[in-house]
């Protein structure tokens, strides 16, 4: 099932909210001014811009942007359908759980650490964007229980 992704003006909205949040007031890394600029420059489709990424199916895919933070450059701003396919998530996606070294390894602890960092990270960007009104995952959540609920008490 094809569903809209969201409003442009919702995603930047977004992307201004995770920038000040995963940066705290420090200046972003060159590759990420550029992929903004692009971005705030792009004169065709917004999501045909060449900062997204793509992935999953085509009638919905899951579109990302590499925002990073302060200490980990590949954490990303995904939008991503909801479970039931209504609607588009907003994402903190840490991108890090892939790439840590394991248990034993010397770099082991202190990755875990940079992990523990950058999901209490997402977790800020994250209540951010419900507190103003962008659907996320915990959203999605709260507003399928309200509905079983209602459903139930209906009855």
């Amino acid at each position: 099932m094809k569903i809209d992704l969201p409003d442009p003006s919702l995603v930047s909205k977004a992307i201004d909210t995770y920038m000040g949040i995963a940066y705290d007031g420090e200046p972003p890394s060159a590759t990420v001014r550029s992929l903004l600029a692009t971005l705030r420059s792009w004169a065709g489709p917004f999501y045909a811009a060449p900062v997204f990424a793509r992935s999953g199916h085509e009638q919905s895919p899951r579109v990302s942007l590499r925002l990073g933070n302060r200490h980990y450059p590949h954490m990303k701003l995904v939008l991503e359908p909801s479970p039931d396919g209504s609607r588009y998530l907003f994402k903190a996606d840490t991108h890090d759980r892939h790439v840590c070294p394991p248990p034993g390894n010397p770099e082991h602890e202190i990755f875990r650490q940079l992990m523990q960092a950058n999901q209490q990270l997402a977790e800020r960007v994250e209540v951010a964007w419900a507190d103003q009104g962008l659907p996320t995952f915990k959203t999605y959540l709260r507003d399928d229980l309200a509905r079983r609920q209602a459903a139930t008490q209906a009855r």
